[in-house]
């Protein structure tokens, strides 16, 4: 043990690593009234634009925390990520390079699909990891002065039943200091934490090895698509697939002044490892030999999903790349890590509160893995089906760019002994749209654990389980999307109603004998609980478009509890002889703890 200078420092909460989950998980404890401490090994934010895609339930977390709005200012335009499309290479020797084989509307066609709109009052939003994170340091830092500490690494840990003692180094002065806190949640990437706890990673499968350019260039003569976000680029000179992403950060569309440039290479291919060979490679996919292109960095990575063997480990949670790494198809990772953050630190702060036992923490892995797991597994499948369109389409590295082309020509040929191979691409084109159009895996999971009790009713089976969302209050399903009314007109989402840290029961019209006896337990029992009814005519909150309505699934009498995290964690679908013994049962299971009061008790 490295020997430390001065006092201990105490802390009930330390987060280690500075990415999108550690950054994340500092501000929902911030909003929670959790003291905690961050510390990250790297100097400062990520120097990689890496993961760009923020989906609709990401957003409303980081709404939550009030750096929404600054991100949707940096973002990119919502027309200007309104569609993805495919293409016959970028330039080339005549007009046929860089030709568009098909699009698809991608990520609620930039707030255009009815179904996007219904799910969420956010859009999709599109920021590069490279500006985001900065502005989620900012925020971090406004809402915990000095207690985000960057370029201090955690070297050791080891935990006892009351807590964690953390070993960590100023690598500026090289000094150790030891941080004793209950609980820490690694957010590293998978850096140390993991390794220290004891948790291996499981591989879910390796694609292929993936050379990214960020670079700055003008490519505006040849990309001129101005609402198509990611192009897919099928090139004949190298007979391979070359993904080109826009990145700002003042104009976006063919006018960016940046971009990212992804390259597959075979596993183990030596050629990937030389930066002069990669832009080399990049120059001649793409057409564009000569272009003056300024490269800022070229990174290597493996396209494969990665799984810890566990999320938590006594007194130790791993969230965000350190519990789970993806491939980037369909933007899953950095939401999902949020998504981590947010389930975690509710249950933090009540467990901290002494206002539910610590058996609540169990339900982070068995709710978060699952939710993980499915993103991972369908971020594989997502890039998998990239190269079954390209083997549709015939185009082979062996080729030479003639023919290659002749190839890409037999999509607009016209001639009829082409006509079933162009409608082969098309649809497994087409397929794409369980990347772009993934509504159901973004909004549609429901979580199953202690901290979810069942109602007895068989959940519904989606239409599509990877596009096609339809919003329920079935127990461990997200709270439905509606706009709600107060007395004076002044209208809000539904999310609005639930209080950080706090639950909110919803009840219907005229389930007034369910928000009294809420009242009553949340005096009681001290629990952080609301209760309102909401109703088309009657209740404390109107439902003009009558959505609530839509969506609600009990009567008039009936009522719905909702987590913090504003997942469903129960409900009743009618009234009830006896609501108080009902929702104090309901409550009893998720806080881990009695909390029933006996009737007839003032309180």
């Amino acid at each position: 043990m490295h020997s430390t200078a001065g006092a201990e420092e105490e802390v009930p909460v330390l987060i280690v690593g500075g990415g999108g989950a550690g950054l994340t998980s500092s501000m929902l404890l911030a909003r929670l009234g959790v003291e905690h401490l961050l510390v990250s090994a790297r100097p400062t934010t990520s120097d990689l634009p890496k993961a760009h895609v923020l989906n609709q339930r990401a957003m409303e977390v980081l709404e939550d925390v009030g750096v929404a709005g600054a991100i949707a200012e940096r973002g990119t335009p919502a027309e200007q990520m309104a569609a993805t499309a495919f293409y016959a290479g970028l330039a080339g020797p005549d007009p046929d390079y860089g030709r568009c084989l098909t699009r698809l509307e991608c990520w609620g066609a930039g707030g255009e699909d009815e179904n996007w709109r219904a799910a969420s009052p956010w859009r999709q939003q599109n920021l590069p990891q490279i500006r985001l994170e900065p502005l989620l340091k900012a925020r971090a830092e406004e809402l915990s002065p000095g207690r985000i500490r960057f370029g201090h690494e955690l070297t050791e840990l080891e935990q006892d039943g009351a807590g964690v003692r953390a070993t960590i180094r100023d690598n500026a002065s090289g000094r150790h200091y030891a941080v004793r806190c209950q609980y820490l949640i690694g957010a590293d990437g998978g850096r140390r934490v993991a390794g220290l706890i004891g948790v291996e990673y499981e591989g879910l499968g390796v694609v292929t090895q993936t050379a990214t350019l960020h670079v700055s260039a003008d490519f505006s003569p040849w990309a001129t698509d101005p609402d198509v976000l990611i192009r897919w680029t099928y090139s004949p000179q190298a007979g391979v697939l070359v993904v080109m992403v826009p990145m700002g950060p003042e104009r976006w569309g063919p006018e960016s002044e940046e971009w990212v440039i992804h390259l597959n290479y075979p596993v183990d291919d030596p050629r990937a490892q030389s930066d002069a060979q990669v832009e080399a490679d990049a120059r001649q996919a793409l057409g564009v030999p000569d272009l003056p292109m300024k490269i800022h960095k070229i990174t290597r990575w493996s396209v494969e999903a990665v799984m810890a063997s566990a999320f938590r480990a006594g007194r130790v949670f791993l969230a965000g790349d350190a519990a789970h790494r993806h491939p980037p198809t369909g933007g899953l990772g950095l939401t999902s890590a949020i998504h981590d953050a947010q389930n975690l630190c509710w249950k933090l702060a009540l467990v901290l509160a002494g206002q539910a036992s610590p058996e609540l923490l169990d339900t982070y892995q068995a709710e978060r893995r699952p939710a993980d797991e499915r993103n991972a597994q369908r971020s594989l499948e997502n890039a998998v089906n990239h190269f079954a369109i390209a083997a549709a389409l015939g185009l082979s590295p062996e080729n030479t760019p003639g023919q290659n082309m002749a190839q890409l020509r037999r999509m607009w040929s016209g001639r009829p002994e082409d006509a079933a191979h162009r409608s082969a691409v098309l649809r497994a084109m087409r397929a794409q749209s369980m990347e772009f159009s993934e509504l159901n895996v973004e909004y549609g999971y429901r979580y199953a654990s202690a901290a979810v009790v069942p109602d007895g009713s068989a959940a519904a089976v989606p239409v599509d389980q990877i596009r096609v969302y339809e919003p329920c209050t079935h127990p461990g399903a997200p709270l439905p999307h509606a706009w709600i009314d107060d007395e004076d007109g002044h209208r809000r989402p539904v999310k609005d109603l639930v209080a950080p840290g706090r639950f909110l029961l919803i009840a219907g019209e005229d389930g007034q004998a369910w928000c009294e006896a809420a009242t009553q337990l949340a005096a009681a029992a001290g629990i952080p609980l609301d209760a309102l009814r909401i109703g088309h005519l009657d209740g404390d909150y109107y439902d003009p478009r009558c959505a609530w309505q839509r969506h609600r699934q009990i009567t008039r009498d009936g009522a719905i509890l909702v987590r913090p995290d504003r997942f469903i964690a129960w409900r009743h679908p009618a009234g009830s002889s006896e609501p108080r013994a009902e929702l104090a049962a309901a409550l009893s299971q998720i806080l881990a703890r009695p909390v029933d009061a006996p009737v007839g008790v003032a309180v």
